[in-house]
């Protein structure tokens, strides 16, 4: 089941990569784009890294 989370968290984090980066490519310099990608980045980096240490750490059982 954890891994399963893990790997949902993973592809989240993924997804506001993404966005942020496809963000980026669009932005215009506004404040409110940068608070975006701010928001957005951060919440991706911390959804990635936390899935991808919920993967790694979780021993396989059978």
């Amino acid at each position: 089941m954890k891994r399963i989370f893990g790997g949902l968290l993973s592809l989240l984090g993924i997804g506001g990569l993404i966005y942020t980066a496809v963000i980026f490519t669009n932005t215009s310099g506004s404040e409110r784009d940068v608070k975006s990608l701010i928001i957005y980045g951060v919440l991706g980096a911390v959804f990635f890294i936390s899935g991808i240490g919920l993967v790694k750490t979780t021993k396989d059982e059978s």
